[in-house]
């Protein structure tokens, strides 16, 4: 893909960089102004990025699963811009979990569905968004596998969309049990620099494990490509409605505002606008539908949130 670095970036990747870097931003700054101590926080967002989210896309792209096209700013074979998404989507979900009544163990859960929906309207996009250059052509984000004989959605695997689940989903897992650790320790300095580094190790070591293929295509019974992906996505879909009905009912420890909780928003909200946009822009109606259904859900959660959190104390606000 060497032509690429030869001829400018095409618009729409770039507005996808700068926006993905533009809500990094955003995050950061909000970590730094609301939590007391931000550092091990920042760390997780360091460790996530570059051991776990770019470890694992490189390996993926190493292993002729997909490829990506050019970036701004490249982390071998992958954006950075991706690994920053997939971060931004993790802390507004532990952001926005830390704020509904519900037992830890139902974080995971929460993190990962935040991951699905947002994963249902970003990767239909990224690999209609196609271009040519002296004749050659590169997708923003392009599968490699044959469509005609493995289950997929608009030429993704549906194990793609599960994945989600695990990979931020693990993450939110070992961050939590990291951010206890952290607690009980009294906030020890060394705990604080230590559990994100070993959260992420241990999520990737997960991922990278049996349990994932059990989970995302029912391994060994059934077979990558096969119907059970689609089986194993609607359980996900089913377990996390579970929760939201029966565990959390709608209550809320404290509440979300605009002014004090704007990156969640701005996360959610922003990035379902800016795929919706790419949709209409780019004229890939055949998308349309499942990106709009997702927009809707997602950012239809999230604004149920904000309506049962006005019944919420206000207090100030601390991510942690």
């Amino acid at each position: 893909m060497n032509y690429l670095f030869q001829h400018p970036m095409p618009v729409p990747w770039l507005v996808a960089d700068v926006f993905a870097l533009a809500l990094t931003v955003l995050v950061v700054v909000f970590i730094v102004r609301t939590s007391p101590r931000p550092i091990p926080l920042l760390l997780e967002g360091v460790a996530f990025v570059f051991l776990y989210a770019s470890v694992y896309e490189n390996f993926a792209v190493v292993q002729g699963w997909y490829i990506y096209g050019r970036s701004l700013v490249m982390v071998g074979d992958v954006p950075l811009s991706v690994a920053l998404i997939e971060f931004c989507v993790l802390t507004a979900a532990l952001w926005t979990f830390g704020k509904m009544e519900l037992p830890l163990w139902a974080g995971p859960i929460v993190a990962g569905m935040f991951g699905v929906l947002q994963d249902l309207s970003l990767d239909p996009i990224s690999t209609q968004q196609v271009y040519t250059a002296q004749g050659l052509t590169s997708g923003r984000w392009s599968w490699l596998i044959n469509a005609d004989v493995v289950v997929n959605i608009h030429g993704i695997p549906v194990y793609n969309f599960s994945g989600w689940m695990l990979i931020i989903g693990y993450a939110a897992s070992f961050l939590l049990l990291g951010r206890w650790w952290y607690e009980r320790s009294g906030c020890r300095a060394w705990v604080g620099y230590v559990y994100p580094f070993a959260a992420m190790l241990a999520a990737l070591l997960l991922l990278a494990s049996p349990l994932s293929q059990l989970l995302l295509w029912f391994a060994p019974i059934a077979t990558k490509g096969s119907p059970s992906e689609w089986v194993m996505l609607g359980c996900f879909f089913l377990l996390s409605l579970a929760v939201l009905v029966f565990a959390w009912r709608g209550r809320m420890k404290q509440r979300m505002t605009l002014r004090d909780d704007l990156p969640v928003f701005a996360v959610v909200w922003g990035l379902h606008l800016v795929d919706v946009t790419f949709v209409i822009v780019g004229g890939y109606w055949e998308v349309f539908p499942l990106v709009l259904g997702a927009s809707i859900i997602g950012g239809g959660l999230l604004a149920a949130n904000d309506a049962f959190s006005r019944k919420a104390p206000i207090a100030p606000t601390q991510y942690t």
